[in-house]
């Protein structure tokens, strides 16, 4: 065993020997750019950045994904009258949410309006939760400042079934988020329209995963709301529409229906994000989380 470690660590000093030569060699002004020897150097030195990045990515992606809800997990939320909703064929797309009617919807950017946002809303249990949100965005509804300020800044409202819990262990440390139909960059910066985290209309109670997750291997709803802000960035107008979908009479949505499409046609999608984060449980009747 002695014996192999030893050949093992003279290895990697041949090897770490030869890469510092061929960086040498590469590098070297005494060498001319057509030397055979500076060209296989090149060679080398390209074939270990290479290498290293993609272990760098392979990294990067796996740990993506460790925070991302399991089918399983995401199916919890996928009752009869959910999937009614949904109304069109649903599909796993294995980063935490679902493909809606192969990501095609019937949204028509292709309107002469002005931009506009408008919400709409229901009574549940005596509290106003928002149902859906319409808007035609275009890069002047943008948003670059931040919240500071515009005045948007942080608040002690609560939206209805907000329970929180804190320092949990993984990719979040806390349960729920006030959590937006139309984004604030999206819309913050259309006259008229109340972009702040306490406006009932555009505001509901949503895990945090589901909120802030924005990988290709974690499709929370930022990851789908970066789409539209490149869109919007792009110069172009957008119609988007958001649909929060509620089982019954519970206080909390099981997810997000997500629909955009572009009027170039360069940007389309139609998915749901489901309400629900890895570790913990929730009561979608009165908003009560827990952990597993």
């Amino acid at each position: 065993m002695a014996k192999k470690k030893q050949v093992a660590s003279i290895t990697s000093l041949i090897i770490a020997g030869l890469s510092a030569g061929a960086v040498f060699l590469s590098q070297s002004n005494a060498i001319p750019d057509s030397s055979p020897i500076k060209q296989v150097a090149h060679l080398v030195v390209n074939q270990s950045k290479t290498s290293s990045s993609q272990v760098k990515v392979t990294s990067n992606q796996s740990s993506a994904s460790d925070d991302a809800p399991t089918e399983s997990l995401a199916s919890s939320v996928m009752t009869v009258s959910v999937k009614q909703q949904l109304g069109k064929a649903v599909t796993w797309n294995k980063a935490g949410a679902y493909i809606v009617n192969g990501n095609k919807n019937d949204l028509n950017a292709k309107v002469s309006s002005a931009p506009y946002a408008n919400n709409q809303t229901k009574t549940v249990q005596g509290e106003t939760v928002p149902t859906v949100a319409n808007a035609l965005l275009a890069k002047s509804t943008r948003q670059y400042r931040s919240r500071e300020e515009t005045g948007n800044g942080s608040t002690y409202w609560k939206p209805a079934g907000w329970h929180q819990l804190q320092n949990l262990s993984g990719s979040y440390s806390h349960a729920v988020d006030r959590g937006h139909l139309i984004g604030y960059a999206l819309v913050g910066n259309l006259r008229g329209f109340d972009a702040s985290t306490n406006n009932p209309k555009n505001i509901a109670t949503q895990a945090a995963w589901a909120n802030e997750a924005n990988s290709s291997t974690s499709t929370g709803q930022n990851y789908y709301e970066t789409q539209v802000r490149k869109a919007l960035d792009n110069n172009k107008r957008v119609r988007y529409r958001v649909t929060l979908i509620y089982d019954g009479n519970n206080i909390l949505a099981s997810g997000t229906h997500l629909e955009a499409k572009s009027s170039d046609g360069s940007l389309e999608f139609n998915v749901f994000v489901p309400n629900v984060q890895p570790g913990l449980t929730f009561n979608y009747a009165n908003g009560e989380v827990s952990k597993n």
